[in-house]
């Protein structure tokens, strides 16, 4: 029986970081881009094409500015990470409405369809998939993120963020 939901913004704060740091040209060291590739909340999405080498490359490239060539899913992490740092302040209205995402209200409603006492939303990078989930995980790719420009709504694909997230979290 579901107790507690808990929102997961390590990747994203660390990110957040690496994009203002390599905008600004700040020296950024190889030891970050191996925490970032050790982080768990990244371990989960790991393959055969994708690994913390791969997160480490990537970014590595980016603080360079070198042209890079990886694989598919290594160029989308690139793609998208070179679309974060295009605009920042676009960046920031992503990240603000999870910085502040509360679903303490939604336990109640939630908590006799779900098994685990506690589920970790965790907002990271995935390649393709809009989310996954990993036994009492949900990862959401923080890059489907869309906040509207015209007033404070923000969604992922046509749903709200909240629904979004409650409706996936039913799917553990």
């Amino acid at each position: 029986m579901l107790k507690n939901i808990k929102i997961n913004l390590k990747v994203i704060e660390a990110m957040n970081y690496f994009w203002l740091a390599a905008r600004d040209k700040e020296n950024i060291s190889e030891q970050f881009f191996n925490d970032i590739g050790n982080m768990e909340e990244l371990k989960i999405i790991y393959d055969d094409e994708f690994d913390q080498e791969s997160v480490r490359r990537t970014l590595s490239a980016i603080r360079n500015r070198e042209p890079f060539n990886g694989n598919k899913k290594e160029r989308k992490l690139w793609n998208n990470n070179m679309w974060m740092m295009e605009d920042l302040d676009y960046t920031e209205l992503m990240i603000t409405p999870i910085k502040v995402l509360n679903l303490d209200d939604s336990v109640e409603g939630l908590k006799d369809n779900i098994s685990y006492e506690e589920v970790e939303v965790v907002f990271t990078m995935l390649n393709m998939e809009e989310y996954l989930i990993k036994d009492n995980k949900l990862l959401i790719n923080f890059f489907r993120i869309k906040p509207s420009l015209m007033d404070d709504s923000v969604t992922i694909g046509d749903t709200d963020l909240k629904e979004y997230v409650i409706s996936k979290i039913r799917e553990i």
